[in-house]
């Protein structure tokens, strides 16, 4: 059973235990739009306790606030189909400027009131196919326009996050922001601030993936968004040098995901590495990463991608024991994408991109990262002693079996012999 069909029977049977039950929220939008939906949510009139004695498997994952999830029956894939019912509701006031302080259930038309932008307000009866909009929802979503529900600014203070979120369902859609909304987040702009930096990485995630996200950090500093959530940019690149910043938001713009080792869609390190590639000052790269808390994996694979953002210009002339190492990195092909896309902006040559990609292609794995014929155990074995000249032969040795210098155990142990001979 796959998600829309177990959502329609949630529906159904809760209609069948005599309450009022519609699909809701984004869901209700992309069918509208003829998209697929990635979730589907169910409003309904029935208490979290009366959804849970109607349904053999439920988790409660905000009972206080009305929403339990329903669990189908196991698929053919081992997969379980979810939905995620809610209580109509009201809610009371937002003293942490993220969830209410109290909730009150309520009717489908005060539900849809609390909720964020029109075209995510509107409800839908899958059993008579029958669009309910108390917001307008359906004519903005004809029009192509992002409008808050009600009064924008107390939209945007029952839960600060919403100041990003308009810009990227705005960018997602590819529609313009109502003016009296767009007002209010330039006003309201500096109290983004108080959102959690998890949160905020979250939605910078889903915003830097999307095929608009140059249109959405464009937009985030038009509003004064961006000078809040990442003040590097204003500190580094706006300020004393805007002809970076505008060949960052370039870079970004014409940012395509990798082609090595396959074709792959763009990822959050690899845009924010474009954004922030020519920071004067590359320990500001490392200190937005913290300030957003973001993994250790997506701020290392950053930081050395701005690191090298320049390191494959000279590719071609390039010794192999500096290129190898690189080629066999597991971001080359984001960093291949990088200098493409830098390529690409400056309206610059893109060989250096073609030949480390020929080289890929062309060239055994084995070759281009052979085991090391000499190793410190055998340094060891042969009566070394361990100290600071260990790591300075070994390096010596590396480089020069990946130029292809030394081609034997027995020409590493020479080459190592007349290198701590050169340092007695």
């Amino acid at each position: 059973m796959s998600e829309r069909e177990f959502a329609i029977e949630v529906v159904r049977r809760l209609r069948q235990s005599g309450y009022e039950a519609l699909w809701a929220g984004g869901c209700v939008r992309d069918e509208l739009l003829g998209l697929q939906p990635a979730d589907y949510d169910v409003a309904t009139s029935a208490r979290p306790e009366q959804v849970t004695a109607i349904f053999r498997k439920t988790v409660e994952v905000g009972a206080s606030f009305g929403v339990v999830e329903v669990i189908g029956p196991r698929r053919p894939d081992q997969s379980f189909p979810k939905v995620q019912v809610a209580t109509f509701r009201s809610d009371g006031a937002y003293l942490d400027g993220r969830r209410p302080e109290s909730v009150t259930f309520s009717s489908a038309e005060e539900d849809a009131q609390r909720r964020d932008f029109t075209i995510n307000g509107m409800f839908f009866d899958p059993l008579e196919s029958r669009v309910i909009d108390y917001v307008g929802g359906q004519a903005d979503l004809k029009a192509g326009v992002l409008r808050a529900i009600g009064d924008a600014h107390a939209r945007f203070r029952e839960d600060k996050l919403r100041l990003m979120r308009a810009i990227r369902m705005a960018a997602r859609f590819d529609f313009p922001i109502e003016e009296k909304t767009a007002a209010a987040i330039r006003e309201m702009a500096p109290k983004i601030k108080v959102v959690s930096a998890e949160r905020i990485a979250e939605e910078l995630r889903k915003m830097l993936i999307h095929r608009n996200r140059a249109w959405a950090i464009r937009q985030m500093d038009a509003v004064g968004l961006l000078r809040h959530i990442l003040p590097e940019i204003d500190a580094e690149l706006k300020g004393a040098t805007p002809d970076r910043w505008a060949q960052a938001l370039k870079v970004v713009e014409v940012l395509e995901g990798p082609r090595w080792p396959a074709p792959e869609p763009v990822s959050f390190p690899l845009t924010f590495a474009a954004l922030m590639h020519n920071m004067q000052q590359q320990r500001l790269v490392g200190g937005a990463c913290r300030r957003l808390k973001l993994a250790n994996v997506e701020s290392e694979r950053i930081a050395w991608l701005v690191d090298k953002h320049q390191f494959l210009c000279d590719a071609v002339s390039t010794k192999a024991s500096k290129l190898k190492p690189i080629l066999v990195h597991p971001g080359i092909g984001e960093l291949l994408a990088l200098h493409r896309a830098l390529a690409v902006a400056g309206n610059r040559s893109t060989e250096h991109v073609e030949y480390c990609e020929r080289i890929l292609h062309d060239t055994p794995a084995r070759e281009l990262n052979p085991p090391p014929l000499l190793t410190g155990d055998d340094l060891l074995t042969l009566g070394w002693k361990q100290g600071p000249l260990f790591k300075k032969v070994l390096d010596a040795v590396r480089e020069a079996q990946l130029d292809g210098l030394v081609n034997s155990r027995d020409d590493a142990i020479r080459l190592a012999d007349a290198k701590r001979i050169g340092q007695d």
